[in-house]
Parts: structure tokens; C-alpha cells; sequence
């Protein structure tokens, strides 16, 4: 008789089946990722960014201290770590449910910048502020 690669459980009368050791151990497969490992200086200049609070909301009159980094060039090009804004969750990525209907750099690229400037501009006023020339 051929025993099954599943052994059975306590619960195999209602059709739940344990899983074999090996399958249980069986370590995933890493993906390799294009983006670029962030250093310690990188990191600490996120932190003072991140500490201005959203640029966005500050040009609209608001105060916003809860923040996600904005990469202005993506991830995998060299320096881009250092190139992010500072944007709330509803200016950063689109949220159909904001009541304010902030307008998000992702996906309304354009009319962000028509509304709150370049992304250069926005980014060289935070690094002005922090007192860094770019």
C-alpha cells in the first residue's frame, strides 16, 4: 500500500491534511530585487525629511506629520535614495475614500505637479529647508 506525501492529521476526517516535514521546512526561493540597498547616511536624511511632515499638505495651509517617502526617480538608479518627498498615504497614492480628494502623485502625475510644482522644485525647497545644497 502507498502511503500518501501528506500525512494525515488528527483532522483528516474532515478533509484536512498535515504537511510532511520536508514541505514544512522547505526554505522559499529569493527573488532578486533591482532596487538599490539604502545606506546609513540615506537613512538619516529620510528621517529629517520625514520630519518636515507632507509637503503637499504644507502648501494647502495643512499640517500633515504622518508621511511616506516619495522616490522622485524610482528605485534602482544610482542616488535615488537621496532624491524623496515627503507625502501623506492620500497625496502619495491615490484613496478613493479621502474626503478632502487630494490629489495623489500616483497615478495623477500630471495634475499633481500643475497643482504643487515640479518634483524637483518640491524637492530642492525640503533640502533647502534642511539646510543641504543639492
Amino acid at each position: 500500500m502507498k502511503r500518501s506525501p501528506l500525512k494525515r492529521s488528527p483532522f483528516a476526517r474532515v478533509g484536512i491534511l498535515a504537511q510532511s516535514s520536508f514541505q514544512r521546512l522547505a526554505k522559499p526561493k529569493r527573488i532578486k530585487s533591482t532596487q538599490r540597498a539604502v545606506t546609513a547616511a540615506e537613512r538619516e536624511l529620510w528621517h529629517r525629511i520625514a520630519a518636515l511632515g507632507c509637503c503637499a499638505c504644507a502648501i494647502d495651509g495643512n499640517a500633515n506629520p504622518f508621511v511616506s517617502l516619495h522616490h522622485v526617480d524610482g528605485r534602482t538608479k544610482p542616488g535615488c535614495h537621496a532624491r524623496v518627498l515627503p507625502l501623506c498615504g492620500p497625496h502619495h497614492q491615490q484613496d478613493d475614500t479621502d474626503p478632502l480628494e487630494r490629489i495623489a502623485v500616483h497615478p495623477f502625475k500630471y495634475q499633481f505637479e500643475a497643482r504643487y510644482g515640479s518634483q524637483a522644485d518640491l524637492l530642492s525647497a525640503q533640502l533647502e529647508k534642511l539646510g543641504i545644497t543639492a
